[in-house]
């Protein structure tokens, strides 16, 4: 599994999910060539907006498996990942 911030760098500094990748929704497919098109892949901003962009451009990029988990706290949530500084 692959948990992807979306959100701006600032956004980041604030805190994130522990474990998480940075990637600004805009530039998703920049994703590492390692992750896999069949991986189960989490994606994460403020409210969930920009995540289902991001999932949206992955699943058109052929990834099947690519999630929008919501807001932060909800995504915290889901995945039972704490928010780290």
């Amino acid at each position: 599994m692959t948990v992807v911030d979306v959100r701006t760098e600032a956004e980041w500094d604030t805190g994130h999910l522990e474990g998480a990748l940075h990637i600004e929704w805009q530039d998703i497919l920049k994703i590492s060539s390692d992750i896999q098109k069949e991986e189960e892949i989490f994606l994460y901003c403020r409210s969930g907006n920009r995540s289902g962009k991001a999932t949206k451009i992955l699943v058109d990029a052929g990834y099947i498996n690519a999630k929008n988990a919501g807001g932060i706290e909800d995504a915290s949530e889901l995945l039972d990942i704490k928010i780290i500084d």
